[in-house]
């Protein structure tokens, strides 16, 4: 939260992470990456290792998965509250996410979603790469500096961070094991939008 008498200017956009930001944990990555024999390396990173019949083996496991998990995908308590007032306040959103993008749409399908902008992983570099940010910016006729990145994960710390975006992490009420360090913490998305309704109009 915000500290007692402390200023801040509403920012212009937002920029979120998908899966267990905007949506309840979707992806059981241990089980996914048993099934594609990758060990517990990071499962974009391992399959850029790959080639041949064996990515395409893999990305088949990954796929299946995420189309299971989208289809079955419910919402973070307060997810569409938030994305209501910042509709209210004028405050554009992007969605940026290493999933792709065929389970990006079947998510907003499911629940009604629209963002100003979308970056999935067939978009090019990933998180945490601070690319897919300053092109969701781009996109808005922004620069990164204007916008909040909000994610759960670290590499949505790190790339905001890298990104000059003022990063929210959303700790679920974890402790933050990494050690890339966010502007601000907040449990969930009730609590983000209390911290914007105590923000200041530029």
């Amino acid at each position: 939260m915000l500290d007692a008498g402390e200023l801040i200017v509403l920012p212009r956009a937002l920029l979120f992470d998908m899966d267990g930001t905007l949506t309840r944990p979707m992806l059981d990555f241990p089980r996914i990456k048993a099934e594609m024999g990758i060990g517990s390396r990071p499962i974009l990173e391992a399959l850029a290792e790959l080639s041949g019949t064996d990515r395409e083996r893999a990305e088949g496991v990954l796929h299946r998965h995420e189309e299971e998990a989208a289809a079955a995908s419910s919402l973070n308590e307060g997810c569409k509250a938030l994305l209501a007032y910042l509709g209210e306040l004028g405050i554009r959103t992007a969605l940026i996410t290493r999933n792709s993008r065929r389970s990006v749409e079947t998510v907003l399908a499911r629940h009604g979603l629209k963002f100003d902008a979308l970056v999935a992983r067939e978009d090019g570099p990933h998180k945490p790469d601070p690319e897919p940010l300053r092109r969701a910016c781009a996109a808005m006729g922004l620069d990164s500096s204007d916008a909040w990145m909000v994610g759960d994960g670290q590499y949505d710390v790190e790339a905001g961070v890298a990104a000059g975006c003022r990063t929210l992490w959303v700790s679920h009420g974890r402790s933050r094991e990494f050690a890339a360090e966010p502007w601000r913490v907040v449990r969930d998305l009730i609590e983000l939008t209390a911290v914007l309704r105590k923000c200041r109009f530029q």
